[in-house]
C-alpha cells in the first residue's frame, strides 16, 4: 500500500494544476493528502466509492443491530408474558386450596381450569386449546364464550354477607386478576393474531368463572342482566 502524502501532491501540482485526483489501485491518500486537494477545491473521484462502501457498511451494521434489537425484544416480551402467565396459574392453585374446606367440587374444578389456563405459558407454537364444558345459559353459551362479556352481577359488599359470600369473593379476585392480562398481551404482543387468540383462551376463564359466581349466588337461575 503506497500511501499520497501532501509533500507528493503539492510537487504534482506545481508542475501541473489539476481539478480532479483519483488515487490507483494499492494508493490510499494520507490525511494531510485529503486536506491538501480539499483545500486546493480539487474534487476527489476515489471518495465517491470510499463514502459508497461506508454507508453500505453503515447500513448493514444498523441492519444487524435492529435484528439483534428485536430478537431481544422478543425474548423479552415472551419472558414478561410467561411469568405473567405462571404467577396466575399460582393464584389458581391458592384459590382451590382456599376453597378446598368449602367446596371440594368446586375447588376440583378450578383446579382443572387452572391446568388448562397455564398452558398458555408453553411455547406460542405448541399451545393447548382450552377446552371446558360449558353449561348455557342465558348470558353464557359456545358462540360468545371466547368474549368480554363483563361481570354477570356488581360484586359488592352485599356479597361477602351471604352464607357463600367467601366463595363469590375469592372467585371474583382470581376473574379480576385475569383480567389484567388483556392489556398486557396487547402491550407486548400488539394487535396480532396471537392477541386475538389467547385473549380469546383467557375470556374462556373468566366467563367460566362467572358462571361458577352465578351458580353459586343464584343457583340455577342465570344472573346475568341483559
Amino acid at each position: 500500500m503506497r500511501f499520497i502524502t501532501e509533500e507528493d501532491l503539492k510537487i504534482v501540482y506545481k508542475k501541473e494544476p489539476f481539478t480532479t485526483y483519483d488515487t490507483k489501485a494499492g494508493e490510499r491518500l494520507t490525511p494531510g493528502g485529503r486536506q491538501f486537494l480539499l483545500d486546493k477545491g480539487i474534487k476527489i473521484l476515489s471518495d465517491s466509492a470510499y463514502n459508497k462502501n461506508i454507508n453500505k457498511f453503515k447500513k448493514e451494521n444498523v441492519e444487524k443491530a435492529d435484528k439483534i434489537s428485536e430478537a431481544v425484544e422478543n425474548t423479552l416480551s415472551e419472558k414478561i408474558f410467561i411469568n405473567k402467565v405462571k404467577t396466575i396459574e399460582a393464584l389458581f392453585l391458592v384459590t382451590a386450596e382456599e376453597l378446598l374446606d368449602r367446596d371440594v367440587f368446586l375447588a376440583q374444578q378450578i383446579t382443572i381450569l387452572g391446568k388448562q389456563f397455564g398452558n398458555l405459558g408453553k411455547d406460542k407454537d405448541a399451545q393447548n386449546h382450552i377446552r371446558l364444558s360449558v353449561k348455557e345459559c342465558e348470558g353464557i353459551n359456545t358462540k360468545n364464550l371466547d368474549k368480554e362479556l363483563g361481570d354477570c352481577f356488581e360484586i359488592t359488599e352485599f356479597h361477602i354477607q351471604l352464607k357463600r359470600g367467601r366463595e363469590i369473593v375469592i372467585l371474583h379476585r382470581l376473574r379480576c386478576t385475569l383480567r389484567e392480562l388483556e392489556p398486557v398481551i396487547i402491550q407486548l404482543f400488539g394487535e396480532t393474531e396471537f392477541s386475538s387468540e389467547t385473549i380469546g383462551k383467557v375470556n374462556i376463564c373468566i366467563n367460566t368463572l362467572s358462571q361458577m359466581i352465578c351458580s353459586i349466588f343464584g343457583g340455577k337461575e342465570c344472573q346475568r342482566k341483559s
